[in-house]
């Protein structure tokens, strides 16, 4: 058997002692798949104190992970720190620098330095693994990158964010709304106490633009311009959908044009039929398509302990064995430099609620601010009656532009019978 792979680990947080815990635990059957032992050679962390129910002794300690990069006695630096700046950065890249392969689970620092910290890894002949970085345990990049090699990907979209899919399939069940949920998401360990991240489509957001990256062989870009999250979502908008056939869902799109490519995240109204719409709760969803493949889609668990930490070993033992892919699926010189579309390129269908007062005249008002924008309504529904109070007035449209829908809402918000709106794309996958 060969030498043994030793790798440090930099952070011991829920994921960074998951990944211990499941080297320890599994190192007779790493060592038989991967021809070679793998050994922890190092940790750093904050706190030497602190039980993280894994056997750490005699495991050479670091308080500074940024020194473990470059001193430990280690092929392999992991980094579990998370955060796109700080300390996590400069793990990687000094790691990097000093011809040493990278293992992380950080998707911000992927999303924004992913593609100079990919340059300087090809540059040195070493590995820069993120599996782990994107949708937890999915084997997402390995199944975009090597299993559909052979494919032109034109199209890649999912639920990349298992709180805010928890929050929607609650919402729907129970009929409570927004708030009521993400406390409950909160007080199960799903949400963050401060949930901003998720619910507000980043950490989707940043999956995505990795996601973009390896499906297309293109730079990785964050787009925030392009980001919306579902804050505005109310059980009135989820229980409509289902009544029209669709199903709510935050979701991440990315497909490949013939001069940009679309890259954005905001809730979708989906049919009820669609492979994305069976997915509930915290599950996670990959779907893409290749012109050879056709459709692919992978479903699992997104996050957690054992999940990520399974897929960051997965990294493990590909440097293990010696498989090494460019970061991207082509080398970093190579990649499509074709540029971003902004969001107001979209041209699809839309679902408008407003709360407007029941009085007479008021659909005609609607009707005609959104034909002064080319908007063609393809059904109304009132269900309930008021006469002047407020009441939901549900419209969804022909396919239309983007722009010409902000258009017609504008003018829509101005008027004195509308009280307030939720605006929801449409996406017929």
């Amino acid at each position: 058997m060969s030498a043994p792979l030793r790798v440090a680990v930099a952070g011991l947080g829920t994921v960074g002692a998951g990944t211990v815990r499941l080297l320890q635990a599994e190192a007779a059957l790493l060592a038989r798949r991967c021809g070679r032992p793998i050994a922890l050679a190092a940790v750093a962390a904050r706190d030497r104190t602190r039980d993280r129910g894994v056997a750490l002794a005699g495991v050479p300690w670091f308080d500074d992970a940024v020194a473990m990069a470059t001193e430990a006695d280690a092929e392999v630096i992991v980094e579990l720190i998370g955060g796109a700046e700080g300390v996590a950065r400069r793990v990687c890249e000094s790691a990097l620098a000093a011809g040493r392969h990278v293992v992380t689970a950080n998707k911000a620092l992927i999303a924004h330095h992913g593609t100079a910290l990919a340059e300087s890894a090809e540059t040195r002949g070493v590995t820069l693994g993120f599996e782990a970085a994107v949708t937890g345990g999915i084997p997402v990049i390995k199944g975009l990158r090597e299993g559909l090699a052979a494919n032109r990907v034109s199209e890649v979209h999912g639920i990349l964010n298992g709180t805010c899919n928890y929050i929607l399939t609650k919402m729907r069940l129970t009929g409570r709304d927004f708030d009521e949920v993400l406390s409950e998401a909160q007080a199960l360990g799903y949400a963050e106490a401060d949930p901003s991240f998720d619910v507000d489509g980043i950490d989707a957001a940043h999956k995505l633009a990795i996601l973009a990256a390896v499906a297309f062989g293109c730079p990785v870009r964050f787009a925030p311009a392009n980001v919306e999250g579902i804050r505005h979502i109310t059980a009135d908008d989820i229980a409509f959908a289902e009544d029209l056939g669709y199903r709510v869902k935050l979701l991440g799109i990315a497909r490949l044009g013939d001069q940009l490519i679309e890259q954005r995240v905001h809730p979708c109204l989906v049919p009820i039929d669609s492979p994305v719409a069976a997915v509930e709760d915290v599950f996670n969803a990959v779907i893409a398509e290749g012109d050879f493949v056709d459709r692919v889609t992978l479903v699992g668990r997104g996050a957690g302990a054992g999940p990520t930490a399974s897929a960051v070993v997965a990294d493990i033992v590909d440097i293990a064995v010696g498989r090494r892919t460019p970061t991207f699926g082509v080398p970093a010189d190579a990649l499509d430099s074709r540029a971003l579309a902004p969001l107001s390129a979209r041209v699809g269908c839309y679902y408008l609620r407003l709360m407007v007062r029941d009085e007479v005249g008021v659909l005609a008002q609607i009707a005609r601010a959104l034909a002064a924008e080319s908007v063609s309504i393809e059904q109304f529904i009132q269900r309930r009656r008021d006469p002047g109070g407020l009441v939901p007035v549900v419209l969804t449209t022909h396919a239309t532009g983007e722009e010409q829908m902000m258009r017609g809402l504008a003018t829509l918000r101005t008027l004195d019978c509308v009280n307030d709106h939720c605006l929801i794309r449409i996406e017929s996958f």
